[in-house]
């Protein structure tokens, strides 16, 4: 379901996205007339199991009012508001994505809010502001859809960004327990639609940094096993 290469030299919506994402992902999130049909709250809900409020509290609670807060996507639903307005005027809210459809859509979520700032960048090479130093960094469902290569990247691009005393967090996919009935439901959808999402079934998070040792890692999991959340901070 991806454009052809006459088509993508000339629309904007694919101008500089990443080429496994126009091979594997336009369908969900580079073509501008499916991620209108995608960016709902039910569709978010549906895609988690009924699980989603569950995994965005684990991402919400850590805000505090008044914090420098990076998510690295944009993500479909509520969650970008929700966690912009968490943060609140007194804080910083940035948010990044790479693709020129997300940026359209996190603009008109977030318009009005002047603490917020919607940056088109690429996760494994933002490099923040220098008058920022951020108290919370979030991956929220990004991981699972990147090549492994790609996920060292933003791994250490996160790490790298995270003063000392700041917190990283990771909601993504796990392993599920073998008696769970949706780890073979997923099994299905990851051999035809998420390729990328089986290494995060046989890896730790914590295996995609170059220097892992440097950070505590604690990792929870939900749903039998079929999501995780893992808090990085620096060792003191």
């Amino acid at each position: 379901m991806t454009k052809n290469h006459a088509s993508l030299a000339i629309d904007p919506y694919y101008d500089g996205v990443p080429a496994y994402m126009t091979e594997v992902y336009d369908w969900a999130y580079v073509d501008p007339k499916w991620v209108r049909a995608l960016d709902h709250n039910m569709v978010v809900r549906v895609q988690l199991f009924l699980n989603d409020q569950r995994l965005i509290r684990s991402y919400l609670n850590e805000i505090k009012e008044g914090m420098r807060v990076w998510q690295l996507a944009h993500v479909y639903g509520d969650l970008v508001i929700r966690a912009a307005q968490k943060v609140g005027p007194r804080g910083v809210f940035h948010l990044t994505d790479v693709t020129p459809i997300q940026i359209e859509h996190s603009q008109r979520k977030l318009n009005g809010m002047e603490w917020t700032k919607i940056i088109r960048c690429d996760a494994a090479s933002f490099a923040g502001e220098a008058s920022i130093d951020y108290d919370l960094i979030c991956s929220f469902f990004l991981l699972h859809e990147v090549p492994d290569e790609k996920k060292h990247e933003i791994v250490n691009n996160m790490l790298a960004n995270l003063p000392k005393g700041s917190k990283a967090v990771f909601v993504d996919y796990h392993n599920p327990a073998v008696w769970h009935p949706v780890r073979y439901i997923l099994k299905l959808v990851n051999r035809y639609l998420e390729p990328f999402a089986d290494a995060l079934w046989k890896n730790e998070i914590s295996s995609y940094a170059a220097q892992a040792d440097r950070f505590t890692w604690s990792k929870r999991t939900m749903f039998g096993g079929v999501y995780q959340c893992v808090t990085v901070e620096h060792k003191p």
